[in-house]
């Protein structure tokens, strides 16, 4: 089966869209809501958070799993990839959003100018502008952290007004340095795209995480065959959390469209 970890709900919305890119294949969903947000954490404790969560999808028989997360992609997937996969195993792999979205905003920019937003944590690793450099080094890289987006998003708060006040506060900034493209550094985010694309303004083409990654999974697993013949193709979908609330399974219809059935687990227990 695919793995797909999250620090919260914000998964959700790249799970779904590669079940509609690719519905033959089990997945399962892990959201750690009972610690959700990652992104105000120091880069050990993510670390080890995530280790945690994607330790716990392969034991569930995940064969390959996937950081939906940004902050725990840019605070902990080399180390698992170089550290942890070798010892345990060393024939799964864990894939990140990162380069992803990177690749994408060469693609999409029609200048060299890219913003990012992000958690505190994400754009304080310096992730995004490393990863132009190897790519890109020619373009300029422009972050802000957006340290209150998630809190609101995951309160259920997308349609507060003062969610627009904060959004013109965080992209004043990026607003001026005419840029071609804004990666949303965040899966969390691409609830509110449109909110972003309208403060943003029109000309700067977005770069949302759930409309890129379902394509490069798909390219991903035609170039290696030794990992997609090894998934279940069965269909079958289960999702996780860590921390029962009668309020996060509302808002994951917010996420997913519909209401999930959830099942509570304890990643120190299997």
């Amino acid at each position: 089966m695919i793995g797909v970890f999250d620090s919260g709900l914000g998964g959700l919305t790249i799970l779904k869209a590669i079940i509609k890119e690719l519905p033959k294949y089990d997945y399962v969903y892990l959201g750690d809501n009972a610690r959700v947000p990652y992104g105000a954490r120091s880069s050990k404790i993510i670390y080890q958070y995530s280790y945690e969560g994607v330790d716990y999808l392969f034991r569930k028989g995940a064969r390959l799993v996937i950081l939906a997360c940004n902050t725990a992609s840019a605070n902990a997937l080399r180390k698992l990839q170089e550290e942890y996969l070798p010892k345990n195993y060393p024939e799964r792999r864990i894939l990140g959003v990162i380069r992803p979205s990177v690749e994408s905003a060469i693609e999409k920019s029609f200048n060299t100018r890219v913003g990012v937003i992000g958690t505190e944590a994400t754009v304080n690793s310096g992730i995004f502008p490393k990863e132009f450099l190897k790519l890109k080094p020619d373009f300029k890289i422009y972050q802000e952290a957006c340290p209150l987006l998630v809190p609101i998003i995951e309160a259920g708060e997308i349609d507060w007004s003062g969610l627009d006040l904060i959004l013109d506060k965080y992209l004043a900034n990026l607003k001026r340095k005419d840029l071609g493209a804004l990666i949303l550094g965040c899966t969390h985010y691409s609830l509110i795209k449109n909110k972003i694309q309208k403060h943003i303004g029109k000309g700067v083409r977005l770069v949302a995480e759930d409309e890129i990654v379902p394509l490069k999974l798909k390219e991903y697993l035609l170039r290696h065959p030794e990992i997609e013949e090894n998934l279940g193709k069965q269909g079958r979908r289960s999702f996780l959390i860590t921390a029962e609330s009668q309020r996060f399974e509302e808002l994951a219809k917010t996420f997913w469209g519909d209401y999930l059935d959830f099942q509570l687990v304890d990643l120190a227990d299997f």
